[in-house]
């Protein structure tokens, strides 16, 4: 990625930071961003991107051994048996790029929580007990807003739910690494909520459709302390409408489908499965999904960037 990057030519690289200024966010949180020691990669990165002088990231869970033999294969050190699925330590985590401070030192990772530990956990017989619940990670960051106020940022990437067998074992993990911010906002675990918060992250997850156990999910959207604001977009409903496939046969609204999968047999198609959801503390303005029509220059650019949209939300503090 560093090298694609420094390149200045690669086209992906290129379409995203097309995609990122025409959002133009105060506030962005990147999944699939691969980590390194001192920063290197995502400080590149945000200085061709510019306008981001606060850059944000920790070690992901992605590619960590575990010194065990996870998957069962009867060998160790590969992809599966890491904390997260990866060929590398730090392949694909997570970062956040702003336009105000972070208060680095109040930041909580919550990654090297052991899945058996969270409380109400759903974790298979059999699992390796040192398995982390975090795929990627759980990260509070503190964002320093105008005015003297903090937001509390609470990001996270889970795993695919599907990959295993019949123990379902990324299906229980999916929907409880979705669950650990049910327990947070609910003061089970060592940390306080703020009142000014918003999770935000790639569930990796429909709430009505494709694989997996969306009752976390769900819990999310209708919890009392956030507002859901159903972002959506005009472009998703023309490709649900073009690619036909398994998208047929879903039952959620495609304005609000996130990612653009392959919709033959036996493959997803589109679904919503990045999130923004803020606390009630905040009044909504606006929110979206940024997927143009596929013939606009921007609609190219956003499928040259990546299968899955960017989505983003405008809030106001209440008074």
């Amino acid at each position: 990625m560093l090298r694609d990057i420094l390149s200045g030519k690669d086209a992906q690289v290129l379409a995203t930071i097309d995609v990122i200024r025409n959002a133009d966010a105060d506030i962005l949180v990147l999944a699939g961003f691969d980590h390194d020691a001192n920063l290197v990669t995502l400080n590149a990165y945000a200085d061709q991107l510019g306008g981001y002088p606060t850059r944000f990231a920790r070690r992901p869970n992605r590619g960590l051994a575990t010194g065990a033999d996870v998957d069962g294969d009867g060998k160790m050190g590969r992809p599966a048996d890491a904390h997260g699925y990866a060929h590398f330590s730090g392949q694909g985590g997570l970062a956040v790029l702003s336009r105000y401070p972070i208060e680095d030192h109040a930041t909580q990772n919550f990654s090297d929580l052991l899945w058996r530990d969270l409380p109400g956990h759903n974790m298979p017989q059999g699992v390796f007990p040192g398995l982390r619940l975090s795929t990627t990670g759980h990260w509070r960051v503190p964002v320093q807003l105008p005015g003297d106020q903090n937001l509390d940022l609470l990001i996270w990437h889970a795993t695919p739910p599907v990959f295993d067998g019949p123990e379902d074992r990324n299906g229980w993990r999916n929907h409880d690494e979705a669950a650990f911010w049910l327990r947070y906002l609910a003061g089970d675990l060592d940390a306080v909520p703020g009142d000014f918060s918003v999770v935000a992250g790639f569930a990796n997850l429909d709430p009505k459709d494709g694989d997996g156990r969306p009752a976390a999910l769900n819990e999310l959207l209708t919890h009392p302390q956030l507002i859901d604001p159903q972002p959506k977009s005009q472009g998703a409903v023309q490709a649900t409408a073009t690619d036909g496939g398994a998208n047929a046969g879903h039952s959620g609204d495609p304005a609000l489908d996130t990612v653009d999968w392959p919709d033959g047999a036996n493959r997803p198609g589109n679904l919503r499965v990045s999130y923004v959801l803020p606390s009630t503390a905040f009044d909504v303005i606006a929110s979206g999904v940024l997927w143009p029509m596929a013939d606009s220059s921007l609609g190219r650019d956003v499928v040259q960037a990546s299968r899955h949209r960017l989505v983003w939300v405008d809030l106001v503090l209440k008074n």
